[in-house]
C-alpha cells in the first residue's frame, strides 16, 4: 500500500469530504506516493513529532491537529522548518480533526465514553452544525469525586475539577479537546457533570451559576484516544507497523 492509497482509505473511513471543518483534513503533505512501511500516530503536527517520526523510520504520520487550518500559510519560520523536516525525511502528513473527533468507533469521544464504561446517549455539542460528543446516563448515581477519580485513572491524567453541581452525578456529557465553549448547552440541559479537555476563565462563573460539575481532563489526554484507536485499527486491517509518538503538552 502506498501513501496515496492509505490516505484514500482514511478519507473514506473518516468521511472527510462530508464533514465541514476549519482544519484542512486529509493528506496535507505528500511524499510522492511511497510505499508505507511504518505509520506514526501523534496528537500534534510539531517539529518535535516530525523529528521523532524520522528517528523511528516512519513514512506516514497521522495527526489530530495538522499544519493547515483553512487560511493560506507562508512557508517561512516555524512552518518552513516543519515542512522541511517532512520533505527531507520522506514523511507524508495526514490530518484528521473533526472527522476523528466524531467517528462513532475510533473517534475521541466514542473511545472516551467506552473507557469510562458508559453508554452513548443522545448526540451532544452543536459546533457549527456538527454534533461533536455524547450525553450519557450512569446506571447508578456516583459521587462526583469518585467520578473525577475514574476519569483521571482511565484517561491517565490529572484533571482540573470545578465541583459546582450536585454531589451525586448521574447525567452528563463528554466532548474531547477545547470544548468548554459548549458548557452552556450542558447547563441548559440540566446535566450534572460535563467532561472536556481544558478550562477557560470565561466559563468559570457560568459553571458556578449554572450549578454544574465540570471535569477538564486535558486537551492532550482526551485527544490521544482517537489516534491510538485508529492506529490499532490500521495495524489489524493492513498489518502495518504502527507507533504512537507520545508528546504530552500538560494541557
Amino acid at each position: 500500500m502506498n501513501s496515496y492509497e492509505l490516505a484514500e482509505y482514511l478519507n473514506s473511513l473518516l468521511r472527510v469530504a462530508e464533514i465541514q471543518d476549519i482544519s484542512n483534513n486529509g493528506l496535507q503533505v505528500e511524499n510522492g506516493g511511497r510505499e508505507v512501511k511504518k505509520v506514526g500516530m501523534a496528537v500534534d503536527a510539531s517539529l518535535k513529532s516530525f523529528e521523532e517520526a524520522a528517528k523511528r523510520g516512519i513514512d506516514f504520520l497521522l495527526v489530530h491537529h495538522g499544519l493547515f487550518w483553512g487560511k493560506p500559510e507562508l512557508i517561512r519560520g516555524q512552518m518552513y522548518n516543519r515542512i522541511k523536516a517532512l520533505l527531507d525525511n520522506g514523511i507524508a502528513l495526514y490530518a484528521a480533526h473533526l472527522p476523528l473527533d466524531i467517528h462513532p468507533e475510533y473517534g475521541n469521544n466514542a473511545v472516551g465514553l467506552k473507557l469510562l464504561g458508559v453508554e452513548k446517549g443522545e448526540p451532544f455539542g452543536d459546533y457549527h452544525g456538527v454534533l461533536l460528543g455524547w450525553e450519557f446516563e450512569l446506571s447508578e448515581p456516583m459521587h462526583r469525586d469518585e467520578f473525577k477519580k475514574t476519569v483521571d485513572e482511565r484517561f491517565a491524567t490529572n484533571s482540573i475539577f470545578w465541583p459546582f453541581g450536585p454531589s451525586k452525578v448521574k447525567r452528563g456529557a463528554f466532548i474531547s479537546g477545547g470544548a468548554i465553549s459548549l458548557l452552556p448547552e450542558a447547563i441548559s440541559k440540566g446535566l450534572d457533570i460535563y467532561i472536556t479537555g481544558e478550562p477557560s476563565h470565561t466559563y468559570y462563573w457560568q459553571a458556578v451559576e449554572g450549578g454544574i460539575n465540570v471535569v477538564m481532563a486535558g486537551h492532550y489526554a482526551t485527544e490521544r484516544l482517537g489516534v491510538m484507536a485508529l492506529g490499532e485499527h490500521l495495524n489489524e486491517k493492513f498489518d502495518i507497523p504502527i507507533e504512537f509518538i507520545e508528546l504530552p503538552t500538560g494541557h
